[in-house]
């Protein structure tokens, strides 16, 4: 992959990865609700779903989610669903305790399954394969540069708003500003949720 290409998979990685979005806005949550530790079961499933995903976007599964509307739509659907749900359960949540009892944070394997009810994510993974990986004589080398730089994008951002969650949490713990931080997340998740219905 030529350098300018390279520079320019790093800049649209780094903008995607980094911008709120449902994995960001979860990582940050679990951190402030659970602390750094628990939270990075999620953290690592992240960069773990997203790999599956750039693999099977690469081997066409993503050109078949763009060209069958009714499985687009199921995608939606059950992402949609997921994100309303847990804004439910999150604004119900106001004191560490009670973050506590709703289990240690996301579970491996549900954070990696989020990956794939995430429209951002399907549409993230088939703007790279387009863009920097299909059409090319080189194809499986880009494949081979295009999963790391994922992998770390993905890892390194919710990494980054997992500690800030965390680094909240003792000043959250006072009064009421943990119910009102978590209501906030609560409706960024809505707010996601309604992206991904019109996206």
């Amino acid at each position: 992959m030529p350098p300018v290409e390279f520079t320019a998979l790093l800049g649209f990685a780094a903008a995607m990865s980094f911008s709120p979005g449902p994995n960001t806005t979860l990582a940050a949550t679990l951190g402030a609700n659970h602390g750094l530790k628990p939270s990075l079961r999620f953290v690592f499933a992240v960069p773990f779903g997203w790999c599956l995903l750039l693999l099977l976007t690469a081997a066409g599964v993503g050109a078949l989610v763009l060209a069958v509307p009714a499985l687009r739509w199921a995608i939606k659907a059950l992402g949609i669903g997921y994100l309303l749900w847990l804004a439910l359960r999150l604004s119900r949540t106001g004191q560490l305790a009670q973050a506590s009892g709703h289990g240690s944070a996301v579970p491996f394997w549900q954070g990696v399954g989020l990956q794939f009810i995430n429209i951002k994510a399907w549409l993230l993974m088939v703007a790279v394969v387009a863009g920097w990986i299909v059409g090319h004589a080189d194809a499986w080398q880009r494949l081979a540069v295009a999963l790391p730089v994922m992998a770390f994008f993905a890892l390194s951002s919710n990494l980054l708003y997992a500690c800030v969650g965390a680094l909240l949490r003792d000043w959250l713990a006072q009064g009421r500003r943990l119910l009102w931080f978590n209501r906030g997340m609560a409706l960024l998740l809505v707010l996601t949720a309604a992206w991904m219905l019109v996206a």
